[in-house]
């Protein structure tokens, strides 16, 4: 069974926690009291704060995406759970602009319900505060789940398109009408071929059989529906981009930004194959490829997978996918 280097199952998130700070202690600073992290550089012409936060697990999301043209606080939680309010709230206080602070929060019961109490508590002090709700996950689009399509990989793109935006002097509503709108207009899809493994035993969150993958997997080792054969690599990502495609609103147009994402141990080598197989299929269907962004951005501890995240894109969202970002994690 593989073992987390760590000193133990308590001390891996806060070990992390301030490495991570000490690391970047140029760009971000570390507040441990209260649990969160804030960008030491910010463009003067915001006028809202920008706060998301998650579970530990998921690195470099988020707090590797704070900085000039992303976020300006993150609020870690556990291992795959939710920052809790308190977090949230003082992190939002702090970063507070003179329009308030923008929450952008994945769909998830536990994120839902601590960002909704920080943000009540952040109305009794006065400081205003809206939500944006990623929900992009197709393989959880089911009347089955309560709450809804999960949040994952368009989170990294709401991230950098709202932090430019930002950083134009852009007011709360219109942060929240953009971060809407990208939002329906980007899907995503992952399949693993092995579970990640549990920090406290080294476990496997559950077994596969080999050639065999599991596709529609979230990023905290939720079940898919099923599993498919160990697919061809272009077949795969074949059968992806359709399902992908198929998912975006009728409006979408043909030019999309593609997010190739490891999901903790698939290796880079396989990751470029990967981006070159979506381009390929893309260009059999039609679709242009205006922009592309290949790595580990929303990782789900060592799962061996990936996640595949496709954007309807326009003029102004790839202007502001373009502007100048400076972060910890941010690879432009």
């Amino acid at each position: 069974m593989p073992q987390y280097f760590r000193d133990s199952p308590e001390s891996l998130v806060p070990d992390a926690l301030a490495g991570f700070a000490a690391a970047h202690a140029d760009l971000v600073a570390y507040h441990p009291d209260h649990g969160y992290f804030r960008t030491r550089h910010c463009a003067p012409t915001r006028r809202v704060g920008l706060v998301s936060g998650g579970g530990s697990g998921h690195e470099p999301l988020h707090s590797g995406f704070l900085g000039t043209g992303m976020l300006d606080a993150s609020c870690p939680g556990r291992i795959f759970a939710s920052p809790h309010n308190r977090q949230i709230f003082e992190a939002s206080r702090a970063v507070a602009r003179p329009e308030g602070v923008l929450h952008i929060v994945k769909n998830y019961t536990g994120d839902r319900i601590n960002f909704s109490i920080a943000a009540e508590r952040l109305a009794h002090e006065g400081i205003r505060c809206a939500r944006v709700l990623i929900d992009d996950d197709i393989a959880s689009d089911s009347d089955d789940i309560a709450v809804g399509r999960r949040g994952t990989g368009t989170t990294l793109i709401i991230e950098k398109i709202l932090g430019a935006a930002a950083d134009e002097g852009r007011g709360l509503e219109d942060l929240v009408a953009l971060g809407t709108d990208v939002t329906r207009r980007a899907r995503s899809l992952a399949v693993a071929s092995a579970a990640h493994n549990t920090p406290a035993s080294g476990a496997p969150a559950f077994a596969l059989p080999d050639n065999v993958l599991e596709f529609g997997v979230g990023i905290h080792g939720e079940r898919a529906e099923g599993t498919i054969p160990h697919a061809p690599l272009g077949k795969l990502v074949e059968t992806m981009t359709d399902q992908l495609l198929a998912a975006l609103p009728d409006t979408a147009g043909t030019r999309v930004l593609a997010l190739v994402n490891g999901l903790g141990s698939i290796t880079s080598l396989e990751l470029y194959g990967i981006r070159h197989a979506v381009a390929k299929a893309l260009d059999d269907r039609g679709v242009g490829l205006d922009r592309s962004l290949t790595g580990t951005f929303v990782s789900a501890l060592d799962m061996r997978g990936f996640s595949l995240t496709l954007f309807a894109t326009d003029a102004e969202a790839l202007r502001l996918w373009d502007a100048p970002a400076r972060t910890p994690a941010w690879p432009l």
